[in-house]
């Protein structure tokens, strides 16, 4: 079962109302999509993959192999022959970028190609943010104006980029545990070779297939929280794989640490007497956070109801 496929460009001509209706969808039914056409130039694509690449050869994949927390933890498991999977950590190098982060320094081009290429998706993730805004009946410029915590640019944009390196013994560690994502909207460049993520749909782990040069978008449990629940943040995983690398980009438009996050007053008027609602708490982004790093694997639910508490 293959996950939506929407064709973006087609919101600026006679096909706007059929699109959007996809992408609500992809919102309502999903909480997963992958956008083709999207306006990211195939060329600056390519330059992410290559630099992104470049980087992990050059400056993070001896580490992992050698240094790195997992491979030691998977090394002592695998010598005690328990038949146990390795808990707690995850098959994965990583790293964030972000506008006040150290970027690494001795990839030729890596940051300059970065850089255009994280401006880009920002301003995309801006756009379905207001796609989102439309079909949830709400003004224009809500979801962002939220997420900044009112006027200005506030919110967070970061982009973790993601290798998974082959694994001798995939079948005893995850790629990346499963998890709802804790902020607003993320959008995944993934590679286009290597399989591995995974969704939970209807009790079921579906594979997202690979389609080249395509953006997948999730929501985020803040979305969730504010469109009362029509959007659900989706769990999702990483499988490891025994024999190739697989690339994984995500960035990610947060709200601000200082943002509150409720439900859409507009929503709630409208909803409320058709069905019964989720009680979704108010709290500020950053006590969220600070309840998400420690329970991150576990159901969101038990979140949500400790946010409230603070």
């Amino acid at each position: 079962m293959p996950i939506p496929v929407i064709d973006f460009s087609m919101l600026n001509g006679q096909g706007r109302a059929t699109t959007m209706d996809q992408i609500a969808n992809g919102c309502e039914e999903w909480g997963f999509f992958q956008l083709v056409n999207h306006g990211i130039p195939v060329e600056l694509l390519e330059r992410v993959k290559k630099v992104s690449s470049e980087c992990y050869k050059l400056e993070r994949e001896e580490n992992f192999f050698n240094n790195s927390t997992p491979r030691k933890r998977l090394k002592e498991l695998v010598e005690k022959k328990s038949g146990d999977k390795l808990e707690n950590i995850d098959w994965e190098d990583v790293f964030l970028l972000s506008d006040d982060s150290e970027w690494p320094s001795r990839t030729p081009g890596f940051k300059e190609t970065m850089m255009e290429y994280r401006a880009q998706l920002k301003e995309l993730a801006e756009k379905m943010m207001e796609v989102m805004d439309e079909n949830l009946g709400l003004p224009k410029g809500y979801i962002k104006k939220a997420f900044n915590g009112g006027e200005g640019e506030t919110a967070f944009f970061g982009t973790k980029v993601s290798h998974y390196p082959p694994c001798p013994h995939p079948e005893m560690v995850n790629g990346l545990r499963a998890h709802t994502d804790a902020g607003g909207i993320i959008l995944l460049f993934q590679d286009e070779q290597v399989e591995g993520l995974e969704i939970l749909k209807d009790g079921k782990w579906i594979d997202v297939q690979l389609l080249p040069n395509s953006i997948v978008i999730n929501t985020g449990d803040q979305v969730e929280v504010l469109s009362n629940g029509r959007y659900k943040s989706v769990w999702h995983r990483v499988q490891a794989m025994p024999d190739r690398t697989r690339r994984s980009i995500a960035s990610f438009y947060n709200p601000s640490y200082n943002a509150t996050i409720a439900p859409a007053t507009e929503l709630l008027e409208k909803e409320n007497d058709e069905i019964k609602e989720l009680d979704y708490p108010r709290f500020v982004f950053g006590d969220y956070m600070s309840i998400y790093s420690e329970l991150k694997f576990l159901p969101k639910e038990p979140r949500f109801k400790a946010v409230r508490a603070v």
